[in-house]
């Protein structure tokens, strides 16, 4: 296909003169990778077309653009509080920000515990390096058929390090900030990684905005390492415009009696792909996903889970919902796989669709491949419309029919945001989802720009 090879001949070119830029500013073990890392991308055939993992992502329309992709990074003067102000009432974070994939290095965290390391990922590359070395790249392998992980090995330079040492816990949350702002097209590249020791505890909350209204694609990579007996939270709110389109692929590999609780709200974007990998690698894990989606106009959303059960004892449970309006698509394909020592397993998975029209459309895969014979599993799938009697009973009562839906759709959803542990978080997040259910939210209202409106 012509427009397929084009794209994969321009990643080519951009990678072969850009070796030099590329190698700049980062340690060693990073551009160790890049090589292997694109000839991987182009043996399996560069972006991933009709591919049986992106069957029914149409990645053409996102890659084929002339995007500027930033091989050098011109540090930014900026002020925190004046490019970014989170609207979550009683919500106390350390503040972090990215630009364009790129540490801001005016990023100052006051009063973490003493041992933490929070800084950019090119900075730990060189500065922690054997930390570093101990981990990049070595939890992305379940993804070796995923061309779009193996360019951003190839092509990362830059992102957010989290480093919390053996019994130690973050009480205040970390929420790191992803802005976008340029005045051309622009592809990144993003590169972070998270590592929990012996009895750690963190909570991490990632937002992505936009500060201008080009045409944006992200594609970024998030390893995760959840030491024994450690517990780490992971909250994810997609909030960007209708031109932005986004990669996100996280890849966590849970040590023995380690917790993980992960949920991504996907509010607004234009394409946008989440691929979610754990690996229960130790006996006695728990590793909860939980995700929720909606989408309008022409909006698509693609959710990717793999829970690979590897030890004994270990329990996984996901849960997606999505609500689509007008011709959204959303497609969801989650996989549990129990190895044949992974006896005592309980993994559960379910993914509930409601449809508001004829034209909004949903592809939902759910998988299982057990190998062992002492598990309790079940996945389960539904697409639906609003509950006619539930219309009805709700109308009885007096409540105008517009207002009964957006009742219904608010507690379908609220089931998936009620698993937010963080109560001001939690009533945001609800608070977004209503303005988003009403029409009210068509692109990040947290950011000043947009404020200012």
């Amino acid at each position: 296909m012509e427009r397929l090879e084009k794209i994969n001949n321009d990643f080519a070119t951009l990678f072969r003169e850009g070796q030099q830029l590329l190698r700049e500013g980062c340690g060693e073990v990073m551009n160790r990778h890049r090589e292997e890392a694109f000839g991987r991308f182009v043996a399996l055939g560069g972006v991933p077309y009709k591919t049986e993992d992106y069957l029914y992502a149409d990645t053409l329309p996102v890659f084929d653009r002339d995007y500027k992709v930033v091989l050098k990074h011109i540090k930014q003067g900026v002020d925190l509080n004046e490019l970014f102000k989170c609207h979550v009432p009683n919500l106390e974070t350390n503040l972090m920000l990215t630009i364009n994939g790129w540490f801001v290095q005016e990023n100052r965290v006051p009063g973490i515990p003493e041992g933490v390391i929070i800084c950019s990922l090119a900075e730990a590359s060189v500065k922690y390096k054997e930390i570093f070395e101990q981990h990049y790249d070595q939890y992305t392998r379940p993804a070796d058929s995923d061309g779009l992980v193996a360019l951003n090995t190839a092509f990362a330079q830059d992102g957010v390090f989290v480093y919390v040492p053996d019994n130690v816990v973050m009480e205040r949350p970390l929420q790191v900030v992803n802005l976008m702002r340029a005045n051309a097209d622009l592809m990144s590249f993003q590169r972070n990684m998270v590592v929990l020791g012996r009895n750690a505890k963190a909570t991490i909350l990632v937002c992505d905005h936009t500060l201008s209204d080009d045409v944006f694609l992200s594609n970024n990579t998030t390893e995760v390492v959840v030491g024994e007996n450690a517990a780490f939270e992971y909250y994810h709110v997609q909030n960007q415009h209708i031109e932005a389109s986004q990669i996100n692929s996280v890849f966590v590999c849970q040590k023995r009696n380690s917790r993980y609780d992960a949920n991504v709200i996907s509010l607004y974007g234009g394409f946008i792909r989440n691929n979610l990998y754990a690996a229960l690698s130790e006996e006695g894990c728990e590793c909860n996903l939980y995700g929720m989606y909606l989408s309008d106009k022409k909006q698509q959303v693609d959710n990717f889970t793999f829970i690979d059960h590897i030890a004994l004892r270990c329990t996984s449970n996901q849960h997606f919902k999505g609500v689509l309006d007008d011709a959204a698509l959303a497609n969801f394909a989650g996989r549990i796989t129990v190895r044949p020592d992974a006896q005592k397993t309980e993994a559960f998975q379910a993914n509930n669709n409601l449809l508001l029209t004829d034209t909004a459309q949903v592809n939902t895969k759910p998988q299982l491949v057990i190998d062992a014979d002492d598990v309790k599993c079940s996945h389960g799938a539904t697409v639906g419309q609003i509950d006619e009697e539930a219309m009805f009973y709700l109308r009885s009562r007096g409540i105008g029919e517009a207002e009964a839906r957006l009742m219904m759709m608010f507690g379908f959803a609220h089931e998936i945001v009620g698993r937010v542990k963080l109560e001001p978080l939690r009533e945001e997040i609800d608070n977004l989802v209503d303005k988003r259910l009403r029409g009210e939210l068509t692109k990040c209202h947290n950011c000043v720009m947009h404020c200012k409106q």
